[in-house]
């Protein structure tokens, strides 16, 4: 089918090339300049012929995404956590997987694990998060809008990352604040106070990985991290205590098949409570562990 008119015209074409239904459902919508997650409306409207406006945006868009681009970078929105965050290409697209980090870190939050497991909170009754390469500011903003109590961090080596971060927390009016430094090296304790939580989603993938083929639109410097994948993670690991309250907990999203090292350099430097958390697909995708008390 070459040059499709209707609504389904576009969703066969798409199913035609390979295109996943979801994707192209929500490639269209951006076409058509509907809201993202109105997938009924197009049911609804099925027969209802695009303008040559709308279609060229649809081919555009279809052949973006069939050359391998993400969809949140060619719709610039990306839905995570209950927020519509702004992403393009100077930040990872958020995966759904990360939402496991957000929901173990609102565990380990004073009032909302029992007393035996969750951090304590600052003096203030202000609990302190600090989300290091915060990227387009997913995790951090996730925390803010659902601990509005938090004071929370976002911490970026990368000034093109933060300013998608900054511009993302403007729009949703959630007042994180924001660190330019290399993971922990330029956070300035004597200023914001040990935290009681720091969470991360950093680079762990192996240089030379084959799956990086597939992702050659993201920044490859948010994607690996040596030889094993773990060199920012030992990184973390070696600056956290420093920084985190006694009791606090260092929480650590990572790959599919590396929670037992994770788990052992955490127990290498100290962290007892020493565990890992499992994704919507059952795999350990993120490991965290606390200070002594």
């Amino acid at each position: 089918m070459q040059n499709p008119t209707t609504v389904a015209e576009c969703l066969r074409q798409a199913q035609t090339l390979g295109l996943a239904r979801v994707d192209a459902q929500i490639l269209l919508l951006h076409g058509l300049q509907r809201p993202l997650h109105d997938r009924a409306w197009l049911l609804a409207h099925d027969s209802d012929t695009l303008t040559p406006v709308q279609a060229a945006a649809w081919h555009d868009a279809l052949q973006r995404r069939l050359s391998g681009e993400p969809v949140a970078y060619i719709t610039g929105r990306k839905d995570f956590f209950g927020l519509t965050l702004a992403v393009d290409a100077r930040v990872l697209d958020p995966r759904p997987d990360t939402e496991t980090l957000v929901e173990w870190a609102l565990e380990c939050l004073p009032e909302s694990q029992p007393e035996s497991t969750h951090v304590p909170s600052s003096a203030n009754g202000s609990p302190r998060i600090l989300d290091l390469g915060t990227g387009s500011g997913a995790v951090a903003l996730a925390l803010q809008h659902a601990r509005p109590d938090a004071t929370v961090w976002a911490v970026d080596a990368s000034e093109d990352a933060l300013a998608v971060a900054r511009a993302n927390a403007a729009r949703l009016q959630l007042g994180v604040q924001f660190i330019a430094s290399d993971w922990l090296k330029a956070v300035d304790v004597q200023h914001t106070g040990r935290f009681d939580l720091i969470v991360s989603n950093p680079p762990y993938v192996a240089d030379g990985d084959p799956h990086l083929a597939a992702l050659t639109h993201e920044p490859l410097q948010a994607l690996t991290s040596g030889p094993d994948g773990l060199d920012d993670i030992r990184k973390i690991i070696a600056q956290a205590p420093a920084c985190l309250a006694p009791g606090g907990w260092l929480l650590l999203e990572h790959g599919w098949d590396q929670a037992a090292q994770v788990q052992a350099l955490l127990r290498e430097a100290g962290f007892v409570q020493v565990q890992s958390r499992r994704d919507l697909g059952g795999i350990e995708r993120c490991t965290g562990a606390a200070m002594p008390a």
